[in-house]
């Protein structure tokens, strides 16, 4: 896979638009840190790493990350959109000045910088930029 942190949103994407309770994907660091944020923020109910065993015989158990989605008291989404902004291809980078708001501050920017995963916000009173990760809103 090229993209994990595009198939984490997809994932994500698709799940909240089937109105399922949880996804589950592979964890890393990066997906972690992202799922963290998107917990503060408000946009998931939590996240829990949970150890999975392998389909082959002999191997180690791998590591799966169950995001838990929230959904609104009528069963409204709470996310709306999820986009990836920095991909493989063409990455995105910002400085502090220069960290975009997303639907006019409704919603959240994702970067990630030299002092770790944060939000766009978070960047701008921080004083620093770094690489767009994806928009949530």
């Amino acid at each position: 896979m090229t993209d994990p942190i595009a198939d984490m949103l997809t994932r994500i994407r698709n799940a909240v638009h089937a109105r399922h309770a949880r996804v589950e994907l592979p964890a890393s660091t990066l997906k972690t840190e992202i799922a963290k944020i998107l917990q503060d923020e408000g946009y998931i109910a939590g996240y829990k790493l949970v150890e999975t065993p392998s389909e082959r015989p002999g191997k180690a158990p791998r590591q799966v990350m169950r995001v838990f989605l929230k959904y609104g008291p009528g069963g409204e989404r709470v996310i709306s959109g999820l986009e990836r902004v920095s991909r493989p291809g063409r990455r995105v980078y910002t400085g502090h000045d220069g960290v975009p708001s997303v639907l006019g501050g409704l919603g959240v920017s994702i970067l990630t910088t030299s002092r770790g995963v944060m939000t766009g916000r978070a960047a701008r009173n921080a004083g620093v930029g770094g690489e767009i990760l994806c928009n949530v809103w």
